[in-house]
């Protein structure tokens, strides 16, 4: 919990020395550089500048690219990553038999230009933005018109708006012209206790979040542990935190005890109260008066914040924050940024601490490459497609994620971490990957856009435990099958195929999930009623198309693994097949029912396999 954030920085008080010192020369402060593009012998690093700065560090070092994956391994590795859902078959079939040469490209432009590319997306600046539907706490009360901020990334990421246009809108968005209000949702996406006793300490917490938020998310910085003192590693003293949180002190005037707050900022009018530094962090101990200003260390020319027009109907603060945070001048955002894009095709970022850029962060394995990236990002209109199409179009990107014998020690002896990006990394599929492509191999899938968070059945063993009310399943059957972004998000009960497979806590922003191997999550695909559902599903899919079990397995590798079978694999899973007819003829007499259960519970072991919720 935050407050016992507050109860430790309180007490690391004591003893506090200058930490910070010197940290004003730190990497992630620097302005941004345009760095020469490496040049090299290579053919193939010389078509795409990440190849370029990437294959220097590589040719420094010994090493090579890896070879690149075959084109259904690369199909599927893209196809998830630009859209969190598998290829069809019939997109399978396709991309394979086509020989053209820039068939790849006119595959990543139809990736890009598909709705569910946004949706995918959308669900990595959730977990940043710490979204839910539900305030959190004892009472966890539901937030009926959350969701619309969830569209609003969604349709903004599809539209490709620009990066700069993206960031004012969540921060100021009530403010511009015309208003996009619903963008600031991000502002209003904290956890909320509404029946704290005190209303001056209930804001006080939400404008602590709401700030820490900010800072995290487009600055990568802690700024949250300078709320009760000066920060003990980075330049960022308590007074550069309430001055920041002085930008915000108007969107959250008057709470009162057990309602809740809006789901958007609407600031009340132009004047604002008085701000102040809370001694300790203790709101009931205020110190020195502040005005809104940009962080000290970002702020070398000491730019102050402009007065609003005469004609403004409210402080416009925020606005000038946006300004400032959209400002080529201000490296942190679109360094933080690129990363975040690097670190989702990647598997890990440039920088490996993506809401953490200060001196205790980590630091950029390629920091020229890192710079020329934030620069495409700071180019007047850029938004994030053309990023997203320079990664995936890569050289690196299309590298095979396993190494030759010929190559095996000399790679892992010279990048045993894989920082200089020698070779792919497999990536564990996320819980929502997972039951979306589960739900679209058995032709399940519901693929409708927006609207209020979906609530499908639970397993019984949750149902036991639950609150009146705590979760109303959607009474629209077809509704229980949408994509995974659109199921409700409560803050104190997670999804359990979620849950196991590493959804973040919605209380705090999260830049980077965690990646665990439990029994558990083994234990929810083998089990689950979900897993058997679809299991039996996909079998009565592919039997109603050839009534013979053998025949279908060509297409179930299809629709799970996104290949075809290998002729050593029909053979297993024939044998397979075989074995569990004959062990079912004694209890389902009629070959039918026998050949349902055979072929269900070969979809179920196929759905089960690493290949199956890992893309190479």
């Amino acid at each position: 919990m935050r407050y016992a954030t507050v109860i430790v920085c309180a007490l690391v008080t004591l003893g506090m020395g200058d930490g910070a010192a010197g940290t004003e020369k730190h990497w992630a402060f620097q302005p941004l550089l345009q760095h020469e593009i490496p040049e090299n012998s290579a053919e193939e690093a010389l078509s795409n500048p990440v190849d370029a700065f990437i294959f220097a560090r590589l040719a420094a070092a010994g090493l090579n690219f890896t070879p690149e994956a075959d084109k259904a391994t690369l199909l599927r590795r893209v196809t998830f990553d630009l859209t969190g859902l598998p290829p069809t078959p019939e997109q399978v079939t396709a991309f394979l038999n086509d020989d053209a040469p820039d068939a790849y490209e006119r595959l990543i432009d139809r990736l890009l230009a598909s709705p569910r590319y946004g949706e995918r997306w959308a669900q990595h600046w959730l977990d940043a933005a710490r979204f839910a539907e539900s305030d959190g706490f004892e009472f966890d009360h539901e937030r009926p018109e959350a969701w619309r901020y969830r569209d609003w990334v969604v349709d903004s990421l599809n539209a490709d708006i620009s990066f700069a246009e993206f960031v004012r809108a969540q921060i100021a968005g009530d403010e511009m012209q015309p208003p996009a209000a619903t963008a600031t949702g991000f502002l209003m996406a904290g956890p909320d206790m509404i029946d704290i006793n005190l209303p001056e300490e209930r804001r006080h917490n939400f404008l602590n979040d709401m700030t820490s938020t900010t800072g995290a998310v487009f600055l990568g910085l802690s700024v949250g542990c300078a709320q009760c003192h000066d920060h003990k590693s980075d330049p960022v003293s308590i007074h550069d935190f309430y001055s920041l949180r002085a930008f915000f002190d108007n969107t959250v005037v008057d709470p009162k005890k057990s309602k809740q707050l809006p789901s958007i900022v609407s600031e009340p009018g132009v004047q604002v109260a008085s701000s102040h530094v809370c001694e300790r962090g203790d709101f009931r101990h205020p110190g020195d008066p502040v005005e809104p200003a940009y962080l000290t260390v970002l702020n070398d020319a000491r730019v102050q914040v402009p007065a609003p027009p005469s004609t403004a109907t409210s402080s416009m603060r925020r606005t000038a924050l946006a300004d400032w945070l959209t400002d080529g001048g201000n490296p942190l955002p679109f360094r933080v940024m690129a990363n975040r894009l690097w670190l989702h095709h990647f598997g890990r970022g440039i920088v490996d601490t993506p809401n953490d850029f200060g001196k205790l962060g980590g630091k950029p394995s390629h920091p020229e490459l890192l710079d020329w990236l934030a620069l495409e990002l700071a180019r007047d209109g850029a938004g994030f497609k053309a990023i997203h199409r320079t990664l995936v179009t890569s050289r690196t990107y299309r590298q095979a994620s396993h190494l030759d014998a010929d190559n095996f020690q000399q790679t892992l002896t010279a990048d045993p971490e894989n920082k200089l990006f020698s070779r792919m990394e497999r990536h564990r599929l996320s819980g929502e990957a997972i039951r979306d492509a589960a739900l679209m191999a058995c032709g399940q899938l519901n693929l409708k856009s927006g609207g209020q968070g979906v609530r499908p059945p639970l397993p019984k063993e949750v149902r036991s435990t639950l609150l009146t009310n705590q979760w109303n399943v959607t009474e629209d059957v077809h509704e229980h099958s949408r994509r995974s972004l659109y199921l409700f998000v409560r803050r104190n009960l997670r999804f359990p195929m979620f849950d196991v497979f590493d959804r973040p806590d919605t209380n705090e922003s999260c830049g980077r999930r965690l990646v665990s191997t439990t029994a558990p999550q083994a234990l929810t695909l083998f089990n689950s009623e979900f897993s058997r559902q679809q299991a039996q599903q996909l079998a009565e899919l592919l039997l109603s198309k050839n009534p013979v079990p053998a025949d279908c397995l060509p297409e179930l590798y299809l629709r799970v693994l996104n290949r075809f079978p290998q002729p050593e694999e029909l053979e297993i899973a024939r044998r397979f097949l075989q074995n569990q007819l004959e062990l079912l003829a004694g209890t389902l007499p009629r070959n039918s029912d026998r050949a349902k259960a055979g072929l269900a519970d070969f979809c179920l072991a196929l759905l089960n396999s690493n290949e199956a919720v890992y893309t190479d």
